[in-house]
């Protein structure tokens, strides 16, 4: 057992073994560490109303910036010189960085959408091809939730390089409606009817005021643009409900709605 024992001491295993403990340690100790301090960022953060969606990208980088020093500081136990592992990790992270130049332009459009802000969470948007409410930002991605409660997520760089409309930012909007009537139906007279229908919907705005007018000439019908404006949360019940009471009244007051019509004629060959 004594020769087990001085063998150990002299092939230094003892105190690897001890090194290995305290790297350990130190990762298990630093970790604990870290995830406190997010944490408590976190809710000071929320404590203080700052935009959620900061607070998470905020606190996701800080992590892993944090970590990366508790895996250094744990190499460091095992006896590995840092400096020259630093060394080496700056070197990896450029051939690294050469190969994900995707990752890293959506960490960089992260930032700049962290920065900006054209939009919040909870704001519904219009970007990289999709459009949804967004639910959170991260370091690379973006996540929207979609009408029919679909979660998509959208890689931050799609996001920054293109339009982005926000839907969410004005209290109100204008809703924009194109109606046909036929070129016999009397004008002034559709006109009153369309501004009767928008003045008895309380949901319609009076300033700005509405705008009614004719729009096009079209092939089988006179084109009129109904323009009311409406609070944004208002517009999607206000869209379906004029659509339904413009034909309702339409009908009622014998106003006819063209629709594209084909004659078809057979001639019979002896």
């Amino acid at each position: 057992m004594e020769n087990l024992q001085q063998l150990a001491i002299d092939y230094g295993i003892i105190d690897y073994a001890l090194q290995i403990v305290a790297a350990l340690a130190v990762f298990v100790f630093g970790r604990w560490v870290v995830l406190a301090l997010t944490s408590a960022t976190r809710r000071v953060l929320d404590a203080r109303k700052v935009d959620p969606m900061l607070v998470a990208f905020g606190t996701n980088v800080a992590y892993v910036a944090l970590m990366a020093f508790v895996v250094v500081a744990a190499l460091g136990q095992l006896g590995i010189q840092t400096a020259s592992f630093v060394a080496i990790l700056g070197a990896a992270g450029l051939a690294i960085a050469l190969a994900f130049q995707a990752s890293l332009s959506n960490l960089a459009a992260g930032v700049l959408l962290v920065t900006f802000r054209p939009f919040r969470i909870g704001d519904f948007i219009e970007a990289g091809g999709t459009a949804g409410v967004v639910e959170k930002i991260e370091i690379f991605t973006t996540q929207v939730r979609t009408g029919d409660n679909k979660t998509i997520i959208i890689p931050n760089s799609a996001v920054a390089g293109s339009n982005i409309v926000n839907y969410s930012t004005k209290p109100t909007r204008r809703l924009d409606l194109v109606v046909g009537v036929g070129y016999d139906a009397d004008l002034d007279r559709v006109r009153a009817v369309l501004d009767d229908i928008l003045g008895a919907d309380e949901r319609v705005l009076a300033e700005p005021a509405p705008t009614i007018g004719v729009t096009a000439l079209a092939d089988s019908s006179v084109n009129l643009v109904v323009r009311p404006w409406v609070a944004s949360e208002n517009y999607w019940p206000l869209h379906f409900d004029l659509h339904e009471t413009i034909k309702k009244r339409f009908d009622a007051e014998g106003i006819s709605i063209p629709f594209p019509q084909r004659d078809v004629h057979l001639r019979q060959v002896a």
